[in-house]
């Protein structure tokens, strides 16, 4: 059985080493703590009566123990509405922008022999990168191409993204190039090669896209406000904003809204971007074991 230090990675370690590698574990538990006190934070404010929160004095733990901040924000149909859009947003988006990221990545991960117009889209691509057309002109467009104020919007506009397929792209021509070559002798084309040799090998990087992907279409608000005329059909982190900015209480009751009066602004916002953030926090655990491998863009060992 392996002893202590073996655990640590410590074992026929020199001094040095060792005093190393306890400085990279120490200083990892710091950065841990200092991420997870403001979320922290921000979980016990949005569950502290208001005059505490007033008066500064929540820190780690909740101070007059309530619920009223998030019963505001659930009690509302509209939440309901909201959170449905940006689920049928995120889903739909993420296969959406993964189909486009997979058919752009492929031919790009070609030689030049095999894809003569390579350098072209690179170009092209790192060009879109680098250069935009501004706020007006992308309105335009989405207002003349009719996606105004539906969900194509939401998952159209934002489908092909640049930094995705360059990661995707370097993953696969890292990958060993005799997987292929035996998949074209034995009668695969491209699609079946890429489908059936290549994807199930890139599965680190796809997660990894796959949560960068859930990440964009779940905390966009602008593009819902942006693109988005009615209420009605605002995705969640928009529909948020505009309950802290502007707060609809038509739908309040007297004792509701009785009860909205006493609520602080600062414990509303802290429970809306719990509320927010709870989704990407209960997905990354998942995602997190492929999340390494596939941002390092991947390397072939013999």
């Amino acid at each position: 059985m392996k002893n202590s230090d073996s655990v640590w990675g410590l074992e026929s370690r020199t001094t040095g080493r060792k005093v190393f590698i306890a400085f990279n574990y120490a200083l990892i538990s710091l950065l841990t703590i200092v991420s997870l006190v403001p979320l922290w934070n921000i979980f016990s404010m949005s569950f502290s009566s208001s005059e505490f929160v007033a008066a500064g004095e929540v820190f780690l733990w909740p101070k007059g123990l309530t619920w009223e901040s998030y019963h505001y924000i659930l009690v509302n149909p509209d939440f309901y509405k909201s959170l449905w859009i940006s689920v049928e947003r995120t889903a739909l988006g993420i296969v959406m922008t993964m189909m486009c990221t997979i058919l752009a990545a492929y031919p790009l991960s070609r030689s030049r022999i095999e894809f003569r117009a390579r350098p072209f889209f690179i170009w092209y691509f790192l060009i879109t990168m680098l250069f935009g057309g501004g706020l007006i002109p992308w309105f335009m467009v989405v207002k003349w191409t009719g996606m105004y104020d539906n969900l194509g919007a939401l998952i159209i506009v934002p489908a092909v993204q640049v930094f995705n397929i360059l990661i995707l792209m370097n993953f696969i021509r890292n990958l060993p190039r005799e997987l292929e070559e035996s998949a074209y002798l034995d009668g695969a084309g491209h699609l079946r090669t890429l489908i059936s040799v290549l994807l199930p090998l890139c599965k680190p990087a796809l997660a990894t896209l796959v949560l960068f992907t859930f990440v964009y279409h779940w905390n966009s608000w602008f593009d819902g406000f942006l693109f988005m005329s009615r209420k009605e059909h605002y995705p969640l982190q928009t529909y948020l904003y505009t309950v802290l900015t502007v707060p609809d209480t038509s739908h309040l009751t007297p004792d509701m809204l009785k009860q909205f009066a006493n609520l602080n602004s600062r414990s509303i916002k802290a429970a809306e971007i719990f509320v927010s953030t709870l989704p990407i926090l209960l997905l990354y655990p998942f995602l997190q074991k492929y999340f390494t491998k596939g941002i390092v863009l991947g390397s072939v060992k013999g």
